[in-house]
């Protein structure tokens, strides 16, 4: 019978992990702090081996195999990050690990699995498809199946994280831990429900079900344990969306100088948006940092355009020598700078002497953006604003 860790078992998981996993660190950020309202601390764990807080779970479950299950190797379902990091610790352990992943899984994701010595099988279009391959093949070869989260030695091997926060920011008011499995949540709901009773423990999730940004929370329902565990522990699940959470992203990255995917900017997400309470210190876990690069243009696009930074607009001029010069004075005028401009001719709705066009500009911030659009406005052009 599967039962949740306790405190003893996560301190056990510190010293069996020790020398894999990585103490990391906690970093300040004056810039978000005033943009929130408050003063926030922020727990890098997309600086952890293998981009993502998963290492000390995956390190934690293996070390504890039986020599015949060490033999007969390991197997695993993952969106990408459970993945790397059985691989990795299987490599370490001298286990031969099978992962089982989506076929739309992040090659971000993918490639580190295989570099990592891991047999590698792509199918189905999500995690739950992976997981139904993945039991399969442990029917039939008798391997060790490692869960991502409904395992307690798993849990008590993310749960560190929440023995480090403890020693870390014993006076922090409030933790936010993105919630997708469970497991993560858990682990350090229960280490600092143990250490820390005081303090306030928020899970942050994405709406369950559909294509998301946030790709590893990304799973139609939590475990059975780790949601009984949550239940107790949590004092509340909050959501965040994926414009939220893009914006989040673009954001870390500018004023903090961290790189995290989806599911690490999800705690960050939600402070942005005031869907958390308090006033007083607060720590967000960036759970990893392993994004697509061509997600992650996308995401910087897109939040820097919501942001008001990336300012793209329809214009109509008259198709006559000198009025290009002329629109784009305006622009030029408002200190927006100019980054693609495309003409159109055919296929809009256009008088027969006009000229369509589409600008893109860099902009400081929203206002900024209406300065431009009244600018131009006030020079007789209309303008039509594209929002992503």
């Amino acid at each position: 019978m599967v039962t949740a860790p306790t405190l003893t078992d996560i301190e056990a998981a510190r010293e069996r992990i020790g020398k894999h996993a990585r103490v990391t660190p906690v970093y300040t950020s004056a810039s978000l702090s005033l943009e929130i309202g408050r003063d926030l601390l922020l727990k890098a764990e997309n600086l952890q081996r293998t981009g993502s807080f998963k290492i000390r779970g995956a390190v934690n479950k293996l070390s504890t195999l039986s020599p015949e299950e060490r033999a007969a190797g390991v197997v695993a379902a993952s969106a990408g990050n459970h993945g790397q990091a059985v691989a990795w610790a299987a490599r370490e352990l001298g286990i031969h690990a099978t992962i089982f992943m989506p076929q739309d899984a992040p090659m971000a994701k993918v490639e580190p699995t295989k570099g990592y010595g891991a047999e590698e099988v792509l199918v189905g279009i999500g995690f739950e498809d992976a997981m139904s391959a993945a039991i399969q093949r442990v029917e039939e070869t008798g391997a060790t199946f490692i869960h991502a989260f409904e395992d307690e030695r798993v849990i008590a091997g993310q749960g560190t994280i929440g023995l480090e926060l403890a020693d870390q920011v014993p006076d922090v008011e409030t933790v936010l831990i993105p919630v997708g499995g469970g497991g993560l949540a858990a682990g350090i709901s229960i280490a600092l429900r143990a250490t820390r009773p005081g303090m306030r423990l928020i899970g942050v999730e994405v709406r369950r079900g559909g294509y998301t940004i946030a790709d590893g929370i990304a799973v139609k329902q939590p475990g059975e344990l780790t949601m009984g565990i949550l239940s107790e522990t949590l004092d509340e699940i909050v959501e965040v969306t994926d414009e939220e959470i893009s914006e989040a992203i673009a954001l870390l990255l500018e004023r903090s100088k961290l790189l995290v995917e989806g599911a690490g900017a999800v705690g960050v997400a939600a402070l942005l948006t005031r869907k958390v309470g308090g006033t007083g210190s607060v720590c967000a876990l960036l759970s990893g940092g392993n994004i697509d690069p061509t997600l992650l243009l996308s995401v910087l696009r897109h939040g820097l355009t919501v942001a008001g930074r990336y300012l793209v607009l329809r214009s109509r001029l008259a198709d006559r020598p000198g009025e290009l010069i002329r629109f784009l004075g305006i622009v030029a005028d408002t200190r927006a700078n100019i980054v693609a401009i495309e003409h159109r001719r055919e296929g809009v709705a256009l008088e027969v002497a006009d000229t369509g066009i589409e600008l893109t500009v860099v902009t400081r911030n929203e206002q900024h953006c209406q300065r431009v659009i009244a600018a131009l406005e006030a020079g007789g052009y209309p303008v039509e604003r594209q929002r992503s």
